[in-house]
């Protein structure tokens, strides 16, 4: 029950709509806890970030776990509208007050739209890594490279068993 309040709270903090769904975090006493936010509905690369593929246009961005792990987003480097992105391909970069992590794309296609929100105020990634602090859309070349990543339930187990073998 402690756990649907939590996930409740979680997705009014990060203002999420009521048509998402929110997969409920596992916890194994053999690992760290994972309590990332991980939404049904979008699909996940393995290097952490998020595809949602809306009719012609897939908008990505980094994980509630990515962001997690690199604390506090303070920069972002993104591409111009115009470029293109190639799957499993750096086109971008976040600094935090950690580490500076490059960000790959999960699919190839063309950028048709960069959110420029990010470069006055990157932390958008920290307090809503779905909704507000999404980093660029792309028109897919090749959208069946979609098929190719993780749903929720595969992307959670994903993150247990990284976080379990750190």
């Amino acid at each position: 029950m402690a756990l649907r309040i939590w996930a409740s709270s979680t997705a009014n903090a990060l203002r999420l709509s009521s048509s998402s769904t929110i997969t409920t975090p596992h916890f194994s006493p053999l690992a760290r806890c994972f309590s990332s936010v991980v939404l049904d509905g979008l699909k996940y690369a393995s290097s952490h970030e998020w595809v949602k593929h809306e009719g012609s246009v897939a908008t990505i961005g980094i994980t509630d776990h990515a962001q997690d792990h690199l604390g506090e987003v303070v920069f972002v480097d993104l591409p111009d509208t115009g470029g293109s992105v190639t799957k499993a391909t750096g086109f971008g970069a976040v600094e935090s007050v950690k580490a500076t992590s490059d960000i790959n794309s999960p699919i190839s296609g063309e950028v048709v739209e960069v959110n420029t929100k990010l470069s006055e105020t990157p932390g958008l990634i920290n307090s809503s890594p779905y909704e507000d602090g999404w980093m660029i859309k792309v028109k897919p070349s090749n959208p069946s490279e979609l098929e190719s990543l993780m749903g929720a339930k595969e992307y959670t187990k994903f993150c247990e068993e990284e976080d379990a073998a750190h």
